[in-house]
């Protein structure tokens, strides 16, 4: 004879009772949940010239307080005697400056020659010819340096294009600090010097080589 086992109703699970746990924990987590505060994700802040109601001029962004003096100046100090018209913006008394607002030696050409291979090759070239990088990718060239046009801008033009832009160009102001563009500015001259040079202002000794650079250059005739 098989041996029957009896089996209670209550060893066996229910499915009620999970029903009622799982309904329970899902009850604490909402509570845990609900409970979170997003001060965090939704700070009580504005964003960048944000309107506001809070002041009478309707605009977050504050002056600053009167007498404020700066820790630092990113775009650094003009020189001495310099004024900050000339210095920031290239302009004077409505007018484009016709030289550099500082003394331009050799360290200064080469800080130009530096910045200018940094932020100008790609568009400009590395002659100033205007055959840059992205140029040669089907972006629009910009005029060459060299050009007769550009050659009889004011220095102060190419300062004041590097800090408000012009055309497909945008400004670089907050790229390049002021004594950096007129850096670049000077070098710009320099390109254009070395491309239409003229011999009488070449140092003797150079001036000297001339013919013989001719000389060698010239085709010869054939026997």
């Amino acid at each position: 004879m098989r041996r029957r086992v009896a089996i209670k109703r209550w060893d066996r699970p229910s499915r009620r009772s999970w029903a009622g746990e799982f309904a329970a924990i899902m009850a604490v987590a909402l509570l845990v949940l609900t409970g979170c505060r997003s001060e965090m994700y939704e700070q009580p802040r504005y964003e960048p010239l944000e309107p506001s109601s809070l002041f009478e001029d309707g605009s977050s962004a504050r002056p600053l307080v009167a007498g404020t003096v700066p820790r630092d100046d990113p775009r650094g100090a003009p020189p001495a005697g310099v004024p900050d018209e000339v210095f920031y913006t290239g302009w004077s008394q409505g007018k484009l400056v016709e030289s550099v607002p500082f003394p331009v030696d050799r360290a200064v050409l080469e800080r130009g020659q530096e910045r200018f291979r940094i932020y100008c090759t790609p568009c400009h070239g590395e002659l100033g010819d205007g055959r840059g990088m992205i140029v040669r990718r089907g972006f629009n060239p910009p005029p060459p340096y060299a050009s007769e046009e550009l050659r009889k801008q004011p220095i102060g033009h190419y300062f004041d294009v590097m800090t408000r832009g012009f055309g497909t160009m945008y400004s670089y102001a907050s790229r390049v600090p002021p004594r950096d563009r007129w850096a670049i500015a000077a070098y710009i001259r320099v390109l254009q010097l070395s491309q239409h040079a003229e011999a009488a202002n070449l140092p003797a000794e150079d001036r000297n080589k001339l013919p013989a650079v001719d000389e060698a250059s010239a085709p010869r005739s054939q026997p």
